[in-house]
């Protein structure tokens, strides 16, 4: 039988539960974090759903997702147009949150994340491929499109940036010349083709969740539960391996193979969300960070607080874009790179 009890642990007050062959601790930090990250969500999400051409209340709302016995009509623009919609955004900002913070922890840097050093971008460019190269539009074809292009990027960017040791700062500056180059890649081929097949890519690749709905969601929550499941491990090897190696080692962590998983993780959250949504930018480089002033942690890497993180910023991101009637990958575009210009500015003047 389990005994919750109250301890103090190096100044910080956690929750501590105990038993004969488990014991673990949870910070009050984290979870007064969790608290406040679900409220924006809910908030935000039921703000979302009062927005566009069908004019519904807050309280209509409500009632449509608790009462199936309300106006038809009501219920099916709430409940089958609207909820999807918020329930893709939590499940995207979740998965580019984790996967960022898969990223940064791997490479010791806030820089790291699979915007910046080309992966999301080699993930687009496989998407991309499928729709227009070969004309295969499906979930199923552009998610395998998202993973092998993904993948492939990953494999090129460690290849070339592998000298005996992979160095973060090396594997950043090769990852950003190997993402302009899978852009260049990506804009021939949509001036190659007839302009329809450019606009249908185009659109998709501004990043947008409006015409997502429950067909899309059930299977990509699924996939999402099962690599969130299989990342679980990495919350305490990566922070171990961000000690370095050899400190890794004697701690019985494998770093070949912890990297080695991680990076097929972090590209699977990655394709998972560009397969559905089309690149959404950025959040993996922010959410990771800001997850770190929230809870005051050490480490990118987490697990509940930091894909809450990233769902909140996709939700609320989203409620903006349907005021401004633009896809949620513009929002999300604009405002990650002021972010990622304050911290580059932050990691100059601190090395000044």
């Amino acid at each position: 039988m389990t005994n919750p009890q109250q301890t103090v642990d190096f100044g910080r007050r956690e929750y501590r539960v105990e038993n004969r062959s488990v014991a673990w601790s949870i910070p009050a930090r984290s979870v007064i974090v969790s608290i406040a990250l679900v409220v924006v969500i809910i908030v935000s999400g039921i703000a979302s759903m009062t927005i566009g051409a069908y004019d519904v209340s807050f309280g209509e709302v409500l009632r449509a997702l608790v009462d199936p016995n309300v106006d038809p009509d009501t219920r099916q623009v709430v409940f089958e147009w609207r909820f999807p919609r918020v329930l893709f955004a939590v499940l995207c900002g979740a998965a580019l949150a984790l996967s960022g913070g898969i990223f940064q922890s791997l490479t010791r840097n806030p820089l790291g994340s699979p915007d910046i050093i080309g992966f999301g971008v080699g993930a687009q460019f496989g998407v991309t491929l499928m729709m227009v190269g070969l004309g295969l539009n499906t979930y199923m074809y552009k998610a395998a499109g998202a993973l092998v292009g993904g993948l492939m990027t990953a494999l090129l960017v460690y290849a070339l940036a592998m000298k005996r040791t992979v160095s973060s700062f090396r594997l950043i500056i090769v990852g950003i010349g190997v993402s302009a180059g899978l852009g260049s890649l990506t804009s021939w081929i949509l001036i190659s083709v007839s302009v329809e097949k450019a606009m249908m890519a185009a659109t998709w690749g501004a990043g947008s969740i409006a015409s997502l709905g429950f067909d899309q969601l059930l299977p990509a929550t699924a996939v999402f539960a099962i690599v969130a499941i299989a990342a679980l491990p990495l919350n305490r090897t990566l922070p171990v391996l961000e000690m370095g190696d050899d400190a890794a080692t004697a701690l019985g962590v494998h770093p070949g193979r912890t990297r080695l998983a991680a990076m097929v993780l972090g590209v699977a959250l990655v394709a998972l969300v560009t397969a559905a949504a089309g690149p959404i930018s950025f959040i993996a480089l922010a959410a990771p960070q800001i997850y770190q002033r929230l809870t005051r942690t050490n480490t990118p890497m987490g697990t509940v607080p930091l894909m809450l993180t990233g769902a909140a910023l996709v939700v609320v991101s989203d409620t903006v874009a349907q005021l401004c009637r633009v896809p949620v990958g513009v929002i999300t575009v604009s405002v990650g790179g002021l972010y990622l210009a304050w911290l580059l500015a932050a990691q100059y003047a601190r090395r000044a």
